[in-house]
């Protein structure tokens, strides 16, 4: 307890394992070979021990919230754990609003984690060959937008003022890693490549698209 309010924090114990879980499951996907590669990596490493140090850590945003807010912070249990959840305060607070938030942000995530994987893998199997089926079909980079889905999906479940000003950061330094990546490989594969570029987007491909990259999705899981 703090003071007379729950105080669901200083588990740093908590916060450093859930740092080394996220990190092992997403440089399992996008292993960085070069000094840029590592860089953008960088901004990623910073965005997850700034998000699991005030998710349960000390939690810097809620501080300043109640500092700036007073009494009006949410039903004056500004240090509950379920109430750390800010989408969930600006809700209302309650268990429907909770519910929403993780399950919204849970899918973002389990998005994010098949594209990781699925790209992951057809590159793996390509050795160095270009790629532009299965999953690339749809987009030119998706591991880069399985990585982006994972983000969101945690600014959804815990915000923070580090963490929204970081996410902007690291989008623009995988977008520009996207971009040196293309230059390489449109000097390896040449025409080919460009006519890829040409008719497939980079990120997020039309809702059409992402529809039918869901049906074959689940009549794979049928076959299965």
């Amino acid at each position: 307890m703090h003071g007379e309010v729950e105080y669901a924090y200083g588990m740093w114990v908590v916060a450093a394992f859930n740092i080394g879980l996220f990190l092992f499951f997403i440089l399992s996907f996008l292993k960085p070979r070069g000094g840029q590669e590592w860089r953008s990596m960088g901004v990623v490493v910073a965005f997850l021990v700034a998000l699991f140090s005030e998710m349960y850590g000390f939690p810097l945003t809620i501080y300043l919230l109640t500092g700036w807010l007073g009494d009006a912070y949410p039903v004056l249990q500004p240090f509950n754990h379920k109430l750390g959840h800010l989408w969930v305060v600006v809700f209302g607070g309650s268990t429907l609003a909770w519910a929403v938030v993780m399950i919204l942000s849970l899918v973002l995530m389990i998005m994010g984690y098949t594209l990781l994987s699925k790209g992951w893998t057809q590159i793996h199997a390509a050795r160095g060959a270009l790629v532009i089926d299965g999953i690339y079909a749809y987009a030119r980079h998706p591991q880069y937008t399985g990585l982006f889905l994972v983000i969101i999906g945690f600014l959804v479940q815990w915000p923070t003022l580090l963490t929204v000003l970081m996410a902007p950061i690291m989008l623009y330094a995988y977008v520009h890693l996207a971009r040196v990546e293309e230059r390489r490989a449109e000097l390896e594969f040449g025409e080919t490549y460009n006519e890829y570029v040409r008719k497939t987007p980079a990120f997020f491909p039309s809702f059409n698209q992402w529809k039918a990259f869901l049906m074959v999705e689940v009549r794979d899981e049928e076959a299965r």
